[in-house]
């Protein structure tokens, strides 16, 4: 036995006591821990008190605990005591540096007990000085409201149920937990009062005993084995274990049963690993704890279970893997509550959630497993008959990628600016499409198709002809608009006046660049994004979502990776670095355009006019503004950042394994594309000039010097002063809109001088949730969570960015051409 060590802990609550307070400096940041204080409610006058740190804060390494589950209380004689100690909070496999493989290997020793981790909410069970039973979940002892029990107090029924079938009471239990100086640590699983995703009847429900911790500051747990003795003798139910002394063993056993989520014949969530660690494999050792959650079908299931709510409250359910089975289940569990609209009262209540899956899965005869094996093994059995419809404007690089598909694989193409003008060009282009697919197994179909009535047109003509045709838009992001269009111009105009009279019916080279500006914002303005959840695009199998800002090799690894998931017997096989990288080379350098005088925005007759001659300079073309009166039309420089790197980064925040409810709003972005197709750090707004007119001037100072040194640009081609570093540190959001903390690195040129910025915090905004909500109102949640934090008394959540994330950007800046 291991007994509390008075002094010890005493300056342990003196640290969390100063931490709840004002916070703790510690480093770069300060860590803050929540006090909560109960009466226990079967004691005389004992007051118990809970210690809270965030989540984020257990990555530190100067945190007084790491205890996720401390009570402390004090003894008639006024020593500090702690009443129930939880485990020390563990990661998953890979989720932090000690999780990753090869250090685990390095720093851990055997034996490795492996128990499986059972799904439902933690209880904590130990003995007070007066010989009363203290059961509580993670931080609280009470009672929820006054008409629901708290997981304690149903804990608390399940613990006299249990020591009841064995003869005992629980005042028994308390003194045996108190003389032992432990607290049994079990699993809450009961589908009467809550259910999760995995399933526990009658018979499988109970407290699951899976630790007895020594309720001491350093974590010290008793091993399974013991565990288990605990449990026969008190009546409670046991988390089944195995033991391996070898890591090998270990990683042999978990990849065996995350094939099919199961072991011994049992959907679970996973396991966590019991061992020990020491600095560096060397004395001395502590217990340690690492888990191993598995992704299927337990993420499936709860993916189900999330989409059902959604379909519940009126909002569009959010499929992000398992498509095809998630919308057969959806469709059963519509039918399920248009017949018995009471079910869903009591879904959102947590109740026949289980029923629901069950039902379905027996209505399609295969279990969870069967359904995650199927797809591994088969995947989509689509081989042929596949149109790539590109959603674009002007500019947006598609048909560079189509060639370049075309290219790749031998797909057919058919461009719509090759078919000559006539009164039936629309039923042609379908027509033209539909004859390639008797040769190709998949065609593109190379047109913007940026409004809602050419994919409708495009759609129904093929199928009328092919009704098996699948449709897959490569949307090339433009919503929401005001975010990303002053990007979207900046970047389109650029290649569209670059590339001169080299298009089939843009004569950039030889019209007025303010004439093609005029063309390309009708096809902006009358853009309408893909909306999957209404007529024509809920005919859409899939929607890849491309960048304007990236490179055309960029989208084309992105079409090709998502068409290999997509159908993996189609594109059986991503291309290698080499093969895309000539494959866009062979598009951009070698394809030979098809010129057509007749057929162009603009008559022949037009395009062959001279351009009047400035009265002034006699010129042929109109006398280019002076750089100080284009400077008037700079609406705020900023940092521009490179979308694909950014979007990863905000991607490997939000693993399948993230709670629902953390990845709320990152889901909501996704699913109603309200993440920003371009990225970058505002440095200073127009707005805020006379606030800061000595940071303004600044940049106008550089842009009227740069444009000056090439008097031959173009002004409407806005350049770019100088290459940037931006670190991201941290993503911040709230249920509206969410942001990056960003660092602006000091320049690699000693000779340039920094880059400063108005605001208060350097941020990079991602999305908001609705045009409503102004991307300028990043400054304000910033404020915010400098003075608050975040947590969920905050409404504030945040990821820390691991690592080092320095992504190379340019300052510009956009310019407003009204």
């Amino acid at each position: 036995m291991v007994q509390q060590d008075a002094q010890e802990v005493a300056q342990l609550v003196a640290s969390l006591e100063a931490a709840s307070k004002k916070g703790t400096a510690q480093g770069k940041k300060s860590f803050k821990c929540k006090k909560s204080t109960f009466n226990v409610e079967k004691a005389d006058k004992i007051q118990v008190h809970s210690w809270k740190f965030m989540d984020w804060d257990y990555k530190r390494s100067d945190l007084p605990t790491y205890a996720r589950g401390l009570f402390t209380t004090q003894r008639k004689d006024g020593t500090h005591e702690i009443a129930v100690r939880g485990y020390d909070k563990f990661f998953n496999v890979d989720e932090v540096n000690e999780t990753k493989w090869r250090n685990v290997e390095m720093n851990t020793r055997g034996p490795y007990e492996l128990s499986v981790k059972e799904n439902g909410c933690i209880i904590f069970i130990s003995g007070l000085e007066d010989g009363t039973l203290l059961v509580c979940s993670k931080h609280s002892t009470g009672v929820r409201d006054d008409m629901n029990f708290s997981h304690a107090q149903v804990g608390e029924r399940w613990v006299e149920r249990h020591v009841s079938s064995v003869g005992r009471t629980v005042k028994d239990l308390a003194r045996e937990l108190r003389r032992l100086n432990v607290t049994a640590v079990g699993e809450l699983c009961d589908d009467t009062f809550e259910e999760h995703v995995l399933a526990y009847d009658e018979n499988a429900s109970g407290i699951y005993l899976h630790g007895l911790n020594f309720n001491v500051p350093q974590f010290a747990t008793q091993p399974s084995s013991e565990v288990h003795k605990f449990a026969d003798a008190w009546g409670f139910k046991k988390a089944n274990f195995v033991v391996y002394d070898d890591l090998d063993q270990v990683k042999g056993f978990l990849d065996d049963c995350a094939e099919t989520g199961t072991w011994d014949g049992r959907e679970t969530e996973g396991f966590v690993v019991r061992c020990h660690m020491g600095i560096q494999g060397r004395p001395p050792y502590q217990d340690w704890f690492f888990k191993y959650k598995f992704e299927e079908p337990y993420l499936m299931y709860r993916q189900w279970r999330e989409c059902t709510k959604a379909v519940i409250s009126g909002k569009y359910p959010n499929i992000r893997k398992h498509k095809k089975i998630t919308e057969e289940y959806l469709h059963y569990a519509r039918r399920q509550l248009a017949q018995n609209p009471h079910l869903g009262h009591l879904y959102q209540q947590n109740h026949g959630i289980i029923a629901m899956r069950e039902g379905f899965l027996k209505e399609r005869g295969l279990n969870g497993s069967e359904i995650i094996q199927m797809e591994a093994d088969g995947g989509s059995e689509v081989t042929k008959d596949v149109i790539l419809v590109p959603v674009a404007s002007l500019g947006c690089g598609k048909t560079t990628v189509s060639l370049a598909l075309s290219k790749l694989f031998g797909w057919g193409q058919v461009q719509n600016d090759n078919i000559p003008k006539q009164k039936s060009k629309p039923k042609k282009f379908a027509l033209d499409i539909t004859n390639l697919l008797g040769l190709h197994p998949v065609v593109i179909a190379d047109r913007n198709n940026h409004m809602k009535r050419e994919r409708q047109q495009l759609i129904d003509d093929v199928s009328v002809v092919i009704s098996r045709a699948r449709f897959v838009a490569l949307q090339y992001v433009h919503e929401p608009k005001g975010q990303l269009l002053p990007g979207i111009r900046e970047v389109t105009r650029k290649r569209v006046l670059d590339r001169g009279d080299n298009h089939q019916t843009i004569r950039a080279g030889s019209k007025n660049s303010e004439e093609i500006i005029g063309i390309m914002e009708g096809f902006l303005n009358r853009f309408e994004a893909v909306d999957t959840d209404r007529e024509p695009d809920c005919h859409f199998d899939e929607v890849i979502d491309l960048d304007v800002g990236a490179s055309s090799r960029e989208n084309l690894e992105t079409v090709v990776k998502a068409l290999h998931s997509f159908y993996p017997h189609l594109v059986t096989e991503v291309p290698t670095a080499q093969q895309l990288d000539e494959a866009i080379d062979w598009a951009m350098n070698d394809y030979q355009v098809q010129l057509d005088l007749s057929h162009q925005y603009g008559s022949a007759k037009q395009a062959q006019k001279p351009k009047n001659k400035n009265k002034i300079t006699g010129s042929p073309v109109p006398a280019a503004p002076e750089p100080e009166d284009l400077a008037k039309k700079i609406e705020y420089f900023n940092i521009s950042l490179p979308a694909a790197e950014v979007k990863n980064i905000l991607q490997s925040l939000f693993p399948q394994s993230t709670p629902p409810e953390k990845a709320r709003l990152y889901n909501q972005l996704t699913n109603s594309r309200r993440i920003q197709g371009a990225f970058h750090v505002t440095l200073i707004h127009r707005a805020s000039k006379k606030d800061f007119p000595d940071i303004w001037d600044s940049y106008v100072r550089q842009y009227i010097d740069k444009m000056k040194s090439k008097p031959e640009s173009d002004p409407t081609i806005t350049p770019t002063l100088a290459p940037a570093r931006v670190r991201l540190e941290r993503l911040v959001w709230d249920n509206r809109l969410m942001a990056f903390v960003a660092r602006i690195m000091p320049p690699e040129d000693q000779n340039q001088a920094d880059w400063p910025c108005s605001n208060e915090t350097p941020h990079v905004t991602v999305g908001t949730v609705s045009p409503d909500v102004k991307p300028k109102e990043s400054n304000d949640l910033l404020k915010w969570w400098h003075e608050v934090g975040s947590g969920g008394e905050t409404g504030l959540w945040e990821a820390e960015i691991p690592g080092v994330k320095v992504v190379n950007g340019t300052v510009g800046m956009v310019m407003s051409w009204k």
